[in-house]
């Protein structure tokens, strides 16, 4: 070649644009389900045409940032995304300090505990533990991410921001929440408003039937929060003395991390 990307900014434009196209399909790919995502879903949400987003998958798979399961043609992350995300650094540090809270959260609620952190409009699970409840309810699956707004911890992120920056996020998802009947953009507002008041972000049913998620953001030394812990049982066995007993344990397993 006879001139560099540098010294070409056209070529730095479509590397870029490239780049941000292949994030944002391993974006939706971490939001589905260990059944993965399938390529018209994931061409609607990027809204790229077909071929694009087929062949940015391919090259993602031969890279082994994406696994393809060609039985049922779904798409799941790839196992170099797994390892990558092993390295150690300062973010998986934090992450690790929080496992013994969730472990806890799990023990002495009895019902799913999660770590989620917050990434652009979205928040993403980066840890699990299974309560012991007979019937359990896992909404969500560590690696996958939700729209912030949608489910408890990612509620608690979302109210901990200020007030410009949460609206503008909310404004942006609310074409985006329409598998979601339950939620709408005023509905996000008063669950936001509520989860100020009281610190702790409830939603029953909004997401899983007869689900409740109860989440609470951890508090940040600098800057708005980024983790937020939260549970997920059965609605119909959470009345208000359960769901008052549960915050009391979250917040007492935050704040014994914080002050260790």
């Amino acid at each position: 070649m006879s001139e560099s990307e540098n010294d070409n900014p056209e070529l730095n434009v479509d590397g870029t644009q490239a780049i941000r196209r292949a994030a944002a399909i391993l974006r939706r790919i971490g939001q589905g389900d260990g059944q993965g995502v399938g390529l018209s879903a994931i061409t609607d949400t990027v809204r790229l045409p077909r071929s694009t987003t087929h062949r940015i998958l391919k090259c993602l798979v031969e890279e082994g940032l994406v696994r393809h399961d060609k039985e049922r043609r779904r798409y799941m992350v790839g196992r170099l995304t797994y390892e990558l995300s092993l390295a150690v650094t300062p973010d998986t540090l934090e992450i690790g300090r929080w496992r013994v809270a969730i472990d806890r959260t799990a023990q002495r609620t009895g019902v799913t505990s999660y770590l989620l952190s917050r990434s652009g409009i979205e928040a993403t699970c980066l840890l699990k533990t299974d309560g012991n409840a007979v019937i359990r309810v896992i909404p969500v699956e560590v690696g996958q991410r939700r729209l912030l707004g949608v489910g408890a911890g990612s509620t608690a992120l979302l109210a901990a921001l200020d007030p410009d920056t949460c609206e503008r996020i909310i404004r942006t998802i609310a074409p985006l929440l329409s598998s979601h009947n339950s939620l709408t953009e005023e509905t996000i507002r008063r669950l936001v408003a509520e989860t100020r008041e009281t610190g702790f972000a409830v939603s029953r049913s909004n997401v899983v039937r007869d689900a409740i998620g109860i989440g609470m953001a951890i508090p940040a030394k600098e800057g708005s929060p980024t983790l937020a812990v939260s549970i997920a049982g059965l609605a119909s066995q959470a009345d208000d003395a359960v769901v008052n007993r549960w915050k009391q344990i979250i917040r007492e397993e935050i704040e014994a991390v914080l002050e260790s």
